[in-house]
C-alpha cells in the first residue's frame, strides 16, 4: 500500500508539479519561467541566508547536469527507476526544450566549460536565446527542485516544500513547525547510511579499474550529492529548531526574571515596613532615661498638689507626668545646692593658697634651725640631716633597693639598733639614667663629628661586639644599699646589695671586720672568704645561678653560658637577697614582669637577719677553734668537760683542710656521698688521731649551716691492719656515737662547740676500742694498750660490740 505523502500543493499553472501524481517513470516538466523584466517581475527568489548556511554555488549545479547529459546516452538502455540518473535525464531532455540552443550548438561538457556565452545589448530585454547570471541561479534552482522531486524518504514524505519555486517565498521556519523530530532523525540516519553505502561502491569500483565503471561512478556520485543535500537541509532544520527552542527559553527566563523582580519588590518594601513598624515598637522616650525617686519617696515627699493621689494612682500617664513634675522640682533645689558649694569653695582655695605661701616662706628658716642644730644632733646622737639626705638619695634607687632600704631602714628603727643601713654610690649618675639625652650641641662639636665621619676606622671584631654586649647586660645600677650587722663582741658584717637593671635580678657581697686581730689558721681559709660565707643561708641556695628564668633566654644571646663566672665581681644572687628586695620569680607560674613587693621583704627581714648574724658567729667560732686543732689541742669548755673522763690518752696529731675531689677518692665515703650528706658546696678536713702505734682517720664533712647541722665523720683504723665501717661492726658504733648522738655533744647554746666535743669523743672512744681488744697470747710481752677505763662488760651480742657510752658521774663505760 502507497503511503506516500505529500507536501506539494498544486497551482493553477502547474496542475501536477510533484513527480508523485505522474505517472510511474516519468518525471512531468515543469512551465518554462518568463522572461525576467525588472518592472514586471520582482527579483528572483533567493532565500535568506542564516548564520550557518552559505549561497549555492551555480557552478556546481551546472556540472551536474554536464555529466547528466553525457551519461544520457548509455542510461537510455536502463529499464526506467525512479532514481537521480533517470530524473536528470528527464530534466536534461525537458531543459533542452525549454532552452532553445542555435543550430550546432551540442558539445561536449568539456567545450561547454570553454564557451562564453554572446553578449547581445537590447534595450533592457534579454533575448530568448541569452540568459544572465539571474537566470542561471534561478534555471539551477529549478533544475535542483525538479531533481529532488524524485527523491523521497523512506516514510514516504516528499523531501521538497508544500510550495513550488514559482512561489518565489518559502519559509523553513514554518515547515520546522510542521515536521517531526524524530522522523528527521530516522531520515538522518537512514541518508548516512546510503552514502556510506555510496561510498562503498565507489571505492570498490574504482579499486577494479575498469574504464567501464566510470558511468556507474558518476551515478553515484549525483547521488551521494542529492543525499548531501538532504543532510543539508535536515542540519538546517536542526538550527531552526535549536534557534527556535533557544528564543522560548529565553522568552520563558524573561517572564520568570520580571516575576522575580515583582518578588524582590514586594519582600523590600515588606522589610521596609518591618523595619518601621520595629523603630516604632523600640521608640523610647527621654523620660526613660531618668532614674525617678520610687513611688513610695513620691507619695510620701512630694506636696499633694503635685503628687494627687486621687488622679495619679489611677492614671499612670499623669503618674508619670507627677513624678517628672517633682524630679525638676528637686533638680532646681539642687542646683542651687550646687552653686552655694562652689561659692564656699573658692573661698577654701583662697584659704589654701595663703597658708600654701606662709609655708613657702618657712622653708628656709627651718633649714637654718637644722644648720644650727648639728652639734646637738652629734650630741645626743640623733643625726636627723644624715637620715634627710639619705632619704633624698633613696628617691633615685631602683624599686627592688628601694624597698631593701625602706624595710631595712624600718626593721633596724624598730627591733635591731645595731643594724645600720646606708646608701653608697653616685647620685648624679643615677639620675642620668632617668634624663633624656640632649640635643645641643655647638658647633665645635658639630666639626668633630664630621671628622670622626671621614676618618676611616677599624670595625670592631665579634668578640669584641660580644664583650660590650655582656657588660651592657651585666651593668649594674649606680647606687647600692649597705647593711652592717654588728655582733656582741663588736664583729661586723658588711652586705652590699647591688642592682643588675637589664636582669632585673640582686646581688650581694659580703666582707667581715673583727674586733680584734685573729690568728691566721690555714685550715680556716674558706670559713670567712666572701665566696663561701653565705652559702646555703637557706637549704640549697647556692647562689651560683640567677633565680629568674628570663635570665637563660638573655644570655644565650650574648653567649653566656651561667652566672656563676661573673660572680666574684657581681656579688651571688641568692634567692634570700631577691625576697629582701620584694622580687619574687615562681617557676611553675611564670609573670611577664617581676614588681618589687613591700610585704614580701617585710616577711624575710626578721629571720634572715637572724641567720646571718648566727653565721657569722658560728663562722668565728670555728676560725678560734681550728686555729687550736692545728696546734693538736681540742679546746673543750668548762661546761662540757662532765661528757668525758678525766683521762684521755689518744692525741689530735693532724688536722687540715681537703679538697671535694680528694674526699670523694677516700674509699671509706662513699656511703655519705650516695647518701647526698656530701656536696661541693660543703667544707672537707681530715683529722688524724694517734695512740700508739694505733693511728684513727677521721674524714669530716662540714655543712655551711653548722651547728644547726651537724658534721658528718668517716673512720678508717689503721692498726694491724685497715679497719672501717664495712669490715668493722666497732668502727661503725664509734661513728655512730659522734653522728647520731650529737645532740649529747651539742653543750651550751648556740651548739658552736659541737665539732671540739665530736672530736674529743673520738679520742675517748679510740681509747675503749684499744683497751679492750683481747691480748694476743702469740705475741710475748705485756699488753700494748693496757685496760685503763672502768667497763661492765667488754663485749656484747654477736656483734662483740664495745662499750662506748660514758657514764657520769659514776666514770664508767656501759652499752647502748
Amino acid at each position: 500500500m502507497d503511503t506516500h505523502q505529500c507536501f506539494w500543493a498544486p497551482s493553477p499553472s502547474s496542475p501536477s508539479s510533484c513527480g508523485c501524481h505522474s505517472a510511474p517513470g516519468t518525471l512531468p516538466v515543469p512551465p518554462v519561467p518568463p522572461v525576467r523584466r525588472s518592472h514586471m517581475w520582482p527579483r528572483p527568489f533567493v532565500k535568506p541566508r542564516p548564520f550557518y548556511h552559505t549561497k549555492p554555488r551555480p557552478r556546481s549545479a551546472l556540472r551536474v547536469l554536464q555529466g547528466a547529459a553525457a551519461a544520457r546516452g548509455r542510461l537510455e538502455q536502463r529499464p526506467p527507476r525512479r532514481t537521480l540518473c533517470s530524473a536528470l535525464r528527464d530534466v536534461t531532455s525537458g531543459g533542452a526544450e525549454a532552452r532553445p540552443r542555435p543550430a550546432g550548438s551540442t558539445m561536449s561538457s568539456e567545450s561547454s566549460k570553454k564557451r562564453k556565452p554572446k553578449v547581445i545589448r537590447t534595450d533592457g530585454v534579454p533575448a530568448e536565446g541569452k540568459r544572465g547570471k539571474g537566470d542561471t541561479d534561478q534555471e539551477t534552482q529549478t533544475l535542483l527542485w525538479r531533481v529532488s522531486t524524485k527523491l523521497e524518504d523512506p516514510s514516504g514524505i516528499c523531501m521538497v516544500p508544500s510550495n513550488p519555486p514559482d512561489a518565489r517565498y518559502y519559509s523553513e521556519e514554518s515547515e520546522v513547525d510542521l515536521r517531526d523530530p524524530i522522523k528527521d532523525y530516522e531520515l538522518y540516519r537512514e541518508t548516512c547510511q546510503e552514502l556510506q553505502r555510496l561510498m562503498a561502491e565507489i571505492q570498490e569500483l574504482k579499486s577494479r579499474g575498469i574504464k567501464e565503471n566510470a558511468s556507474e561512478i558518476d551515478e553515484r556520485r549525483v547521488q551521494s550529492c542529492v543525499h548531501f543535500m538532504t543532510l543539508k537541509k535536515l542540519n538546517r532544520l536542526a538550527h531552526i529548531r535549536l534557534k527556535k527552542g533557544r528564543d522560548q527559553t529565553h522568552e520563558a527566563k524573561q517572564k520568570v526574571d520580571a516575576y522575580h523582580l515583582q518578588l524582590q519588590n514586594l519582600l523590600y518594601e515588606v522589610m521596609h515596613l518591618q523595619k518601621e513598624i520595629t523603630k516604632c515598637l523600640e521608640f523610647k522616650s527621654k523620660h526613660e532615661e531618668i532614674e525617678l525617686v520610687s513611688l513610695e519617696e513620691f507619695y510620701k515627699e512630694a506636696p499633694p498638689e503635685i503628687s494627687r493621689p486621687a488622679i495619679t494612682l489611677t492614671e499612670p500617664h499623669q503618674q508619670t507626668l507627677a513624678r517628672l513634675d517633682w524630679e525638676l522640682e528637686q533638680r532646681k533645689r539642687l542646683a542651687e545646692k550646687y552653686k552655694e558649694c562652689l561659692t564656699s569653695k573658692e573661698k577654701i582655695l583662697k584659704e589654701i593658697e595663703v597658708k600654701k605661701e606662709y609655708l613657702s616662706s618657712l622653708q628656709p628658716r627651718l633649714n637654718s634651725i637644722m644648720q644650727a642644730s648639728l652639734p646637738v644632733q652629734e650630741y645626743l646622737f640623733m643625726p636627723f640631716d644624715q637620715a634627710h639626705k639619705q632619704y633624698e638619695t633613696a628617691r633615685h634607687l631602683p624599686p627592688p633597693l628601694y624597698v631593701l632600704f625602706v624595710q631595712a631602714s624600718a626593721y633596724g628603727q624598730a627591733c635591731d639598733k645595731k643594724l645600720v643601713v646606708a646608701i653608697e654610690g653616685s647620685v648624679e649618675e643615677a639620675k642620668a639614667l632617668y634624663k633624656p639625652p640632649e640635643d645641643s650641641q655647638d658647633d665645635e662639636s658639630d666639626s668633630d663629628a664630621e671628622e670622626e665621619q671621614t676618618t676611616k676606622r677599624r670595625r670592631p671584631t665579634l668578640g669584641v661586639q660580644l664583650d660590650d654586649k655582656r657588660k651592657e647586660m651585666l651593668k649594674r645600677h649606680p647606687l647600692s644599699v649597705t647593711l652592717d650587722l654588728k655582733c656582741k663582741d663588736e664583729n661586723v658584717l658588711h652586705l652590699t646589695f647591688h642592682y643588675l637593671m637589664n636582669l632585673n635580678v640582686m646581688t650581694v657581697k659580703a666582707k667581715v671586720t673583727t674586733a680584734m686581730e685573729m690568728t691566721t689558721a690555714i685550715s680556716a681559709g674558706d670559713l670567712l672568704s666572701p665566696d663561701s660565707l653565705l652559702n646555703c643561708l637557706y637549704p640549697g641556695d647556692h647562689g651560683r645561678k640567677t633565680p629568674n628564668p628570663a635570665n637563660q633566654f638573655q644570655f644565650d644571646k650574648v653567649g653566656i653560658l651561667t652566672l656563676s663566672d661573673y660572680v666574684t665581681e657581681l656579688g651571688h644572687p641568692y634567692v634570700w637577697v631577691q625576697k629582701l628586695g620584694g622580687l619574687h620569680f615562681p617557676k611553675d607560674q611564670p609573670q611577664h614582669t617581676v614588681a618589687a613587693d613591700n610585704s614580701l621583704s617585710a616577711s624575710h627581714m626578721e629571720l634572715t637577719v637572724k641567720l646571718l648574724r648566727s653565721r657569722l658567729q658560728s663562722r668565728l667560732a670555728l676560725h678560734k677553734q681550728f686555729a687550736s686543732l692545728e696546734h693538736g689541742i681540742v679546746p673543750v669548755s668548762s661546761e662540757c668537760q662532765q661528757l668525758f673522763p678525766t683521762k684521755i690518752v689518744s692525741r689530735l696529731v693532724k688536722w687540715t683542710a681537703i679538697p671535694y675531689e680528694d674526699y670523694a677518692e677516700l674509699p671509706y665515703t662513699k656511703d655519705v656521698i650516695e647518701a647526698g650528706l656530701a656536696e661541693d658546696t660543703h667544707l672537707y678536713y681530715m683529722a688524724l688521731i694517734e695512740r700508739g702505734t694505733a693511728k684513727l682517720q677521721a674524714a669530716v664533712v662540714l655543712n655551711p649551716g653548722y651547728s644547726t647541722l651537724p658534721p658528718v665523720f668517716s673512720l678508717c683504723l689503721n692498726w694491724k691492719g685497715e679497719r672501717n665501717s664495712s669490715n668493722d661492726d666497732n668502727i661503725r658504733a664509734m661513728e655512730s656515737e659522734v653522728n647520731v648522738y650529737y645532740k649529747e655533744l651539742w653543750g651550751p647554746k648556740p651548739g658552736y662547740q659541737l665539732l671540739t666535743n665530736q672530736l674529743q669523743r673520738l679520742c675517748m672512744v679510740l681509747d675503749v676500742y684499744l683497751e679492750t681488744e683481747p691480748h694476743d697470747p702469740s705475741v710475748e710481752g705485756p699488753k700494748e694498750f693496757p685496760q685503763e677505763k672502768m667497763c661492765l662488760r667488754l663485749v656484747r651480742g654477736p656483734l662483740r660490740l664495745k662499750p662506748f657510752k660514758f657514764n657520769y658521774p659514776q666514770g664508767f663505760f656501759s652499752h647502748r
